[in-house]
C-alpha cells in the first residue's frame, strides 16, 4: 500500500479528493455568493439585514427538508453501483423525478401559503414584517426548481459526477451576483479614472434581492435536470417515473429518519432564532452575519462528509469490509486537519468578516465574539460530520435521528430558554448553548465509532 507523506493510503486519497473538491468549491462559491447578497443587503441598512435574515431559519427548514429527500437516493444509488448495477441506479434515478415533481409542488404550495404568517411566528420586529414576508414569498415562487437542483444534484454525485452539480452552482452564483447589482440598486453615477459611468439600477432593494435569487434558482433547476437527463450513468430517460415500491420503499426507509432529522433539527433554528429574535433587531442582525460568516468555515466539513457518503455506500454494496474501515481511516484525519485550519481562520478573522457585512458596531462586536467561541469547537463537530455522512452512505439513519434530535431540543432549545429566560438574555448565552449541542453530538459519535455501531459490515453486530 503506498502511502503519502501523511501516512494515509494514495490511492485512496486521490479518490476521495476528486469527489471532495468539486463540492468544497461548489459550497465556497454558494457561501461567497451568501457573502455577497448579505453585504449588498446590509449596505441598505440594519433592518433590511434584519428582514433578509428573519427567516433565513425557515429558508434552512425547507432546504435541509429537500435535501434529506435526496439521502435515500444518495446511498442507494452508491450501493448499486458498489454491487455493479447500473441498471438499478437509473430505475432509482427514475424515482427522484418523482419525488422532485411531488415535494416541489407540495412545498411550494405550504410556503406561499405561509408566507404572510411566517415573520410573525418569528416574533420579527414589527415595521420590518411586511417587507420579509414578501422576500420570503419571491424566493419560494421557484421551489420546483430549488428541489430538482438539490435531489438531482445528489443524484449526479452519487454517481461519483461532483463536477456536474458544482458547474451549475457556479452559473447560479453568477446570475444571481448579477441580477443582484441591477435589481437592488438605483440608477447611479461612478467616477473612474476621471471618466464618469453611469449604472442603471431598478432601486428593489430587498425584493430586488429575492427576484435575483428566484431567477437563478429557476435557471439552475432546469440546467440541471437537462444534465441528469443526457447522463450516461443515471439518466432516467427510458424508465418508469409511476411509483415502484420497490425503489421507493427502500429509500424512503433510509430517508424517513434523515428527514425527520433534519426537520426537527432545523424547526429547532427556527425556534432558537424566534428566541434570539426576541432579544431585538441588533441580536437578529448579529446571529444573521455571524450564520452568513460561519458557513464559509464548515465547507471542508459538508465537502468531505460528500464524499465519504458516496464511496462508504458503494464500499457497502461491494460489501467490501477492509474498504470501509480504510475510508474511516482516511476521511476522520483529514476532516480534523481541514477544521482545525477553518478554526483558526475564523478565530483570527472574526471581527474583519463581521464588519464586511454591518457598519454596526454593536452588531459587529457581538457577531465576532459568537464566532470565536464557536471557532473553538470546529473540529470537534467536524468528526461528527464525517461519522454521519457515512452513516448516512451506508443507510444507518435511525441513530443519527435520535441523537440530533435529543441534542437539538435537550440541549441547544431548553439550554436557550432556560439562559434568556432566567439569566441572560444575549447573543452570547445562545451560542453558547448551540456549541455545548455540537460538542454533545461530537462525544455521542466517538462512542459510535469506537463501538463499530456506524458499520454495517461489522460482524454480527446491528445498529439503527
Amino acid at each position: 500500500m503506498r502511502k503519502n507523506i501523511l501516512g494515509l493510503d494514495a490511492r485512496m486519497m486521490k479518490i476521495i479528493l476528486a469527489l471532495a473538491w468539486p463540492t468544497m468549491l461548489e459550497q465556497l462559491l454558494a457561501t461567497a455568493v451568501q457573502y455577497i447578497d448579505t453585504a449588498m443587503v446590509g449596505s441598505l441598512g440594519t433592518e433590511a439585514t434584519a428582514a433578509v435574515g428573519s427567516t433565513s431559519t425557515v429558508n434552512w427548514l425547507v432546504g435541509s427538508t429537500v435535501s434529506a429527500l435526496g439521502v435515500g437516493f444518495l446511498s442507494s444509488i452508491a450501493k448499486s453501483f458498489g454491487e455493479g448495477d447500473d441498471a438499478k441506479a437509473r430505475r432509482i434515478s427514475a424515482q427522484a423525478v418523482l419525488t422532485v415533481l411531488v415535494s416541489g409542488v407540495a412545498i411550494t404550495a405550504v410556503t406561499l401559503g405561509l408566507s404572510p404568517l411566517i415573520p410573525a411566528l418569528m416574533k420579527v420586529d414589527e415595521p420590518i414584517r411586511p417587507l420579509a414576508s414578501t422576500y420570503f414569498f419571491i424566493l419560494y415562487l421557484p421551489m420546483l426548481f430549488r428541489c430538482a437542483s438539490t435531489i438531482f444534484g445528489t443524484v449526479l454525485r452519487a454517481s461519483g459526477d461532483t463536477a456536474s452539480p458544482m458547474k451549475v452552482g457556479i452559473l447560479m452564483n453568477l446570475v444571481n451576483v448579477t441580477l443582484n447589482y441591477f435589481l437592488i440598486y438605483e440608477t447611479r453615477t461612478v467616477v473612474f479614472r476621471g471618466h464618469s459611468l453611469t449604472l442603471h439600477g431598478a432601486g428593489l432593494g430587498v425584493v430586488g434581492a429575492a427576484i435575483a435569487s428566484a431567477i437563478a434558482y429557476a435557471i439552475g433547476g432546469i440546467i440541471i435536470t437537462l444534465i441528469l437527463l443526457m447522463h450516461p450513468r443515471v439518466s432516467p430517460l427510458g424508465c418508469s417515473v409511476l411509483p415502484d415500491k420497490t425503489i421507493l420503499l427502500p429509500c424512503m426507509k433510509i430517508t424517513l429518519p434523515n428527514l425527520l432529522q433534519r426537520f426537527g433539527t432545523s424547526f429547532g433554528y427556527v425556534v432558537f432564532a424566534s428566541m434570539i429574535n426576541s432579544i431585538g433587531f441588533v441580536a437578529t442582525a448579529a446571529h444573521t452575519v455571524a450564520n452568513t460568516v460561519e458557513s464559509a468555515f464548515y465547507i471542508p466539513g459538508y465537502g468531505m462528509q460528500t464524499a465519504a457518503a458516496t464511496l462508504a455506500g458503494n464500499a457497502h454494496g461491494a460489501g467490501d469490509k477492509k474498504e470501509i474501515k480504510l475510508l474511516a481511516r482516511m476521511f476522520i484525519p483529514i476532516e480534523i486537519f481541514l477544521m482545525i485550519i477553518s478554526g483558526m481562520l475564523l478565530f483570527i478573522f472574526a471581527p474583519l468578516l463581521m464588519s464586511l457585512f454591518s457598519d454596526n458596531p454593536e452588531v459587529i462586536k457581538s457577531g465576532a465574539t459568537v464566532l470565536r467561541m464557536v471557532a473553538l469547537s470546529e473540529p470537534f463537530y467536524g468528526f461528527s460530520i464525517i461519522i454521519e455522512g457515512m452513516m448516512m452512505g451506508v443507510g444507518k439513519t435511525r441513530l443519527p435521528f435520535v441523537f440530533n434530535i435529543l441534542c437539538m431540543w435537550l440541549i441547544r432549545i431548553l439550554g436557550t430558554f432556560i439562559a434568556i429566560t432566567f439569566f441572560s438574555p444575549n447573543l452570547v448565552s445562545a451560542w453558547a448553548c448551540m456549541i455545548l449541542h455540537n460538542l454533545s453530538l461530537f462525544v455521542i459519535y466517538l462512542i459510535v465509532y469506537k463501538k463499530g455501531l456506524w458499520n454495517p459490515l461489522e460482524s454480527m453486530r446491528k445498529g439503527a
